[in-house]
C-alpha cells in the first residue's frame, strides 16, 4: 500500500461545524433534565456542561470537540417547515410541518425523551397535532419513543411509515443474543461511567443512551421501492431504499418541495460502524457506498439541506454534494483496500495496523473515527468475507483465555513477573502490549490485586487517549469493573424474554436458544400448537437436546404422534409459554408443558464482560 509521508489532521481553526450545529436555533430545554413518571432521571444533558472548558489531558482533543458539538441541545429550524430537536437523546427527532399537523421522523429511543422533544417544539411552534410518523430504520433509537408522541388511544388515523423488513428487523436484531448485546452496550456507551472530563464524554455519534421506557408501535405503511412517492398531510416525500447499509432495514427520503434530503444514518459527521462493538451482523460497506452514490444521482442537484438521525445538518448544494461524495468514497476505500490487502495475504489485524486514509479524507472532520474506527471497521470487513480464522494453523485450535493464561504465566516466571514486565512496557509507552500481558495475569488470577490495578491503570490511559468515543467508554468501563467500583450490571429486563409484539415463530425461536441441551438431552416429544386466530398450525419437536419447529398445513402424513395438542389463541399461547397460564380439556399430556419449561435457562444474566476479552 502507498504510504503517505504526512498524516493530515482536520483544522481546529475551522468553526463551520459549530456554526452549523447552532444554526437555526429557536430554544433550548432548560434545564435539560428529563424524568420518568416515577421521578427518576432518564436524561440529563446538563451533566455535560464541563465540555465548555478547554480540553484536559484526560481526553483526546478531537473527541472533546465532538462532544462539545453533540451536546448542543434544543429546537432548530433546518429550513422553512422542517425542524430538529437535538441533544435530548442519542438521536435526533425531525419534525416536518404539514397542512393539518406535523410529521415526526425517528421518534428517539425513549417515550419520555420523545414526549419532551415534541413538547419543546410545541412550546415554540404551537399545538400542532401529529399527522404522520416515519421510521427511517430498524434501530431502537429511531422508533423506541413512538408512544411518547402518539395519542394514548389504541386506534388513530395517523400514518406510520417504515422501510420493508422493518418489523422483522426491529424485533429480531437482539432476538438471539440480546443479553450479550445489552451487556456490551453498557460498555460501549459508558452508561455507568460518570459524566466528567476523565469519564464519559459522549459516544461519538451522540452523547449517550437514555434510560427511559421504549416502545414499538407497528407501521401501517411499508415502503418497498426506491422512487416510491407518498404524500403525508400534504407533504411530498420520495423514498430511497438502502437495506444492509447502516441497518438491515433502512431508507433515505427527499422532500422535493423543501429541497431537503433526510439521509438516515448513511452519512453522519463521523466514520460510522461497519461492525459495532455492541455486536451485530457486519454491514455491507460496498453497498453503503453505492447507496450514497445513488443519493447523489437521485437528489444531489436538488438538495439545499441535508439532515440525519444524528448530529447537525449541512446546508448548500455544493456542501451537501461534497459530504455525500466524501462519505461514499470513505466506505468504498475502506472496503476495497481491505479486500486488496486480503488478497495479498494480509490478515485483518495486519491490515488494520497499516491502512490509512488518503490525505483528502484525513483532513475532513466528518471522516474521523469518533464512532466507527478504521481499525475495527477493517476487521469487520475482513470478518464479513472470510470469518474469524486468519488462515494461520497455530490459531485454529488455541486454548481459551484462562488456560492460555496459565501457560503464559508459567513461561514468564509467575504472575508477579508478568505484572512487573507489563509495567515496564507501560512505562515505555507500549500500553497495548502491557494490556495484553496484564490480560493474561488477570485471566490467570482474577483476585491478584496488583495485576488488576495495573490493568485498570493501562485501560484508563488507553481510554483517555482514544479518539473513538466507544473505545474510550469500553476502556474506562473495563477499568471501572476491575476496580470493582459501581460495576455496571446488565439490564435486569429479560432481553430475550417473550413479548406480545413478537410473532409465534419468534417465541419458539427464543425458547430454542434458552434450552439447556444436556438437561433436555434424554427427552423426546412432540407438541402440536394450533393458533386459531392466526390460522396456523405449529409442530414443535423436542429431541436430542434441541427444540425445532415447523409450520404445517395439517398433521396428516407427518412422522410422529404428538404427546400434546393445543388449540388456542395467540395471547393464550403467550401465557402458556411464559408458565403463567394452564389450560384444561387439552388433548394429550399437559405435563409436557412444565417439562419443556423446566429445560429453559433464565432469560436474564448477571455475568459481566470478562475484561481480558
Amino acid at each position: 500500500m502507498a504510504k503517505y509521508p504526512i498524516h493530515i489532521e482536520p483544522s481546529f481553526v475551522d468553526t463551520t461545524d459549530f456554526d452549523n450545529a447552532r444554526r437555526g436555533f429557536i430554544g433550548a430545554l432548560e434545564p435539560c433534565i428529563i424524568r420518568a413518571a416515577d421521578g427518576r432521571t432518564v436524561w440529563n444533558n446538563d451533566e455535560y456542561s464541563f465540555l465548555n472548558a478547554k480540553c484536559p489531558s484526560t481526553a483526546n482533543p478531537k473527541l472533546w470537540r465532538q462532544g462539545q458539538l453533540n451536546s448542543i441541545q434544543g429546537l432548530f429550524e433546518v429550513t422553512q417547515g422542517i425542524y430538529q430537536v437535538r441533544g435530548l437523546d442519542l438521536s435526533n427527532m425531525t419534525i416536518v410541518e404539514g397542512k393539518e399537523g406535523v410529521i415526526i421522523i425517528d421518534p428517539l429511543t425513549a417515550v419520555e425523551t420523545a414526549a419532551q422533544a415534541l413538547s419543546l417544539y410545541r412550546k415554540h411552534r404551537g399545538e400542532r397535532k401529529v399527522t404522520g410518523v416515519i421510521y427511517s430504520h430498524s434501530h431502537i433509537d429511531h422508533f423506541g419513543g413512538a408512544q411518547g408522541i402518539l395519542p394514548l388511544a389504541k386506534s388513530h388515523d395517523i400514518s406510520i411509515i417504515a422501510p420493508e423488513g422493518f418489523m422483522e428487523e426491529a424485533l429480531s436484531e437482539n432476538l438471539y443474543v440480546g443479553n450479550a448485546m445489552r451487556r456490551r452496550a453498557v460498555y460501549m456507551y459508558g452508561s455507568r461511567l460518570p459524566k466528567a472530563p476523565d469519564g464519559q464524554i459522549g459516544c461519538g455519534l451522540g452523547m449517550g443512551v437514555p434510560t427511559g421506557t421504549s416502545s414499538l408501535v407497528p407501521p401501517d405503511k411499508i415502503i418497498n421501492e426506491t422512487g416510491e412517492e407518498q404524500i403525508v398531510d400534504g407533504v411530498r416525500i420520495i423514498f430511497q431504499m438502502v437495506p444492509e447499509s447502516e441497518a438491515p432495514s433502512e431508507m433515505n427520503f427527499f422532500f422535493p418541495d423543501h429541497r431537503t434530503l433526510y439521509i438516515a444514518e448513511c452519512a453522519t459527521h463521523s466514520l460510522h460502524n461497519i461492525i459495532t462493538l455492541r455486536g451485530a451482523q457486519v454491514r455491507d460497506a460496498k453497498a453503503w457506498s453505492h447507496y450514497l452514490d445513488e443519493s447523489l444521482v437521485l437528489f444531489g442537484t436538488n438538495t439545499d439541506a441535508l439532515c440525519a438521525g444524528h448530529a447537525w445538518p449541512t446546508w448548500g448544494r455544493e456542501e451537501v454534494s461534497t459530504i455525500l461524495q466524501d462519505q461514499r468514497d470513505l466506505y468504498a476505500y475502506l472496503h476495497d483496500q481491505t479486500i486488496r490487502m486480503m488478497n495479498n495475504g494480509m490478515t485483518g489485524i495486519e491490515i488494520a495496523e497499516v491502512l490509512t486514509l488518503p490525505p483528502s479524507l484525513q483532513s475532513k472532520w466528518y471522516t474521523q473515527g469518533f464512532y466507527g474506527s478504521i481499525s475495527h471497521n477493517v476487521k469487520g470487513i475482513y470478518q464479513r468475507y472470510v470469518g474469524w480464522f486468519d488462515g494461520n494453523p497455530a490459531h485454529l485450535w488455541e486454548h481459551p483465555p484462562k488456560e492460555n493464561a496459565e501457560r503464559y504465566v508459567a513461561c514468564m516466571g509467575g504472575i508477579d513477573e508478568v505484572v512487573r514486565k507489563a509495567e515496564e512496557f507501560a512505562e515505555k509507552g507500549d500500553l497495548r502490549f502491557a494490556a495484553t500481558l496484564l490480560g493474561h495475569a488477570v485471566a490467570f488470577d482474577p483476585t491478584h490485586s496488583k495485576g488488576k490495578m495495573a490493568l485498570a491503570t493501562v485501560f484508563t490511559k488507553l481510554g483517555h487517549g482514544s479518539e473513538n468515543g466507544t473505545w474510550r467508554n469500553f476502556y474506562l468501563t473495563g477499568a471501572q469493573a476491575l476496580l470493582a467500583r459501581n460495576i455496571p450490571p446488565p439490564s435486569q429486563a429479560l432481553v430475550n424474554g417473550l413479548k406480545p409484539t413478537q410473532t409465534v415463530d419468534q417465541w419458539l425461536t427464543l425458547l430454542s436458544i434458552r434450552i439447556d441441551g444436556l438437561k433436555a438431552g434424554d427427552s423426546s416429544f412432540i407438541i402440536d400448537i394450533h393458533v386459531v386466530d392466526e390460522a396456523k398450525l405449529y409442530r414443535v419437536n423436542v429431541s436430542n437436546g434441541a427444540l425445532t419447529y415447523r409450520v404445517v398445513r395439517d398433521t396428516q402424513g407427518l412422522d410422529g404422534i404428538p404427546g400434546l395438542t393445543l388449540e388456542l389463541k395467540k395471547d393464550e399461547l403467550l401465557g402458556v409459554l411464559k408458565g403463567e397460564k394452564e389450560l384444561e380439556n387439552v388433548q394429550g399430556d399437559w405435563c409436557l408443558i412444565p417439562i419443556l419449561l423446566s429445560f429453559l435457562e433464565s432469560a436474564g444474566s448477571n455475568t459481566p464482560i470478562r475484561v481480558q476479552l
